[in-house]
């Protein structure tokens, strides 16, 4: 027949979240801009709401394009490329923000780094505490990986609810940690550098947590295999890249600048 498939790859039908999510993202980022200047707050809003619809109808696609059995061997190696690609555009953007803050502590305005005045956390309380936290979500997302190999169901569902538990409590504790600082976003370049690179490593967190819990409800409901599990891969791959930078971190911003 003219229309059957006679080979492995997927062709996308026309989609609308592309251009949806392009536009949303734009309306954000105009929003964001007003917002610094004291603007009003809605334009932000409407652009973040249409990103976070965006994002959940386009990979609420991709889940049922896996369900009906479109990704093939051949699609998922693309999907396991695509995800490779999107970490390692995350390295280099959290090169960004190391580069800076060695650049300033190699090289300081006023010759003393951290600048006079400033209080920095002592490492060896909550950052370590902390970092304990992600290092065993990076093994319980590991015993999630290899029980789903396994095909023991319950040590992937026991694997992700301890992950996502410990990632909720690593947010919590850093959001305690920010309370508490004896410096500020603005006014020195110790405080911009710190909470850019600590705080975009948090929303990282945020969304790797929001990633495994879409994980756990799928794992909960059979939609995962040994042979096909893309989707947690996906997952696995992200928090681990998570655990790593959060490393860099700890020994960079916590340990030597101190």
């Amino acid at each position: 027949m003219a229309h059957e498939k006679n080979h492995d790859y997927h062709i996308l039908p026309p989609s609308p979240w592309p251009v949806l999510g392009a536009l949303s993202a734009f309306v954000m980022l105009l929003g964001a801009v007003l917002l610094m200047h004291g603007e009003t707050q809605i334009l932000f809003g409407l652009g973040l709401l249409g990103v976070l619809y965006t994002m959940y109808a386009w990979w609420s696609d991709v889940v049922k394009e896996s369900r009906v059995g479109d990704h093939t061997p051949v699609v998922q190696i693309g999907l396991r490329y695509g995800m490779l690609l999107f970490i390692a555009s995350e390295v280099m953007f959290f090169a960004a923000w190391f580069w800076s803050f060695f650049k300033h502590a190699i090289y300081p305005a006023g010759g003393e780094w951290p600048p006079a005045g400033i209080e920095t956390f002592d490492p060896w309380h909550l950052p370590l505490i902390n970092t304990l936290i992600l290092l065993t979500s990076g093994a319980t997302v590991t015993w999630a990986h290899h029980a789903l190999l396994e095909n023991d169901r319950k040590g992937l569902v026991n694997g992700l609810l301890l992950t996502v538990c410990l990632g909720v409590l690593f947010t919590i504790f850093q959001i305690y940690e920010y309370t508490h600082a004896h410096f500020g976003f603005s006014g020195n370049i110790y405080g911009a550098n710190f909470f850019m690179a600590t705080g975009f490593h948090g929303a990282h967190v945020v969304i790797g947590t929001i990633f495994l819990g879409v994980c756990l409800m799928r794992a909960l409901r059979g939609q995962f295999t040994p042979e096909k599990h893309v989707g947690f891969e996906a997952a696995a791959w992200y928090w681990h890249f998570v655990d790593v930078v959060w490393l860099f971190l700890f020994a960079a911003v916590y340990i030597w600048a101190r």
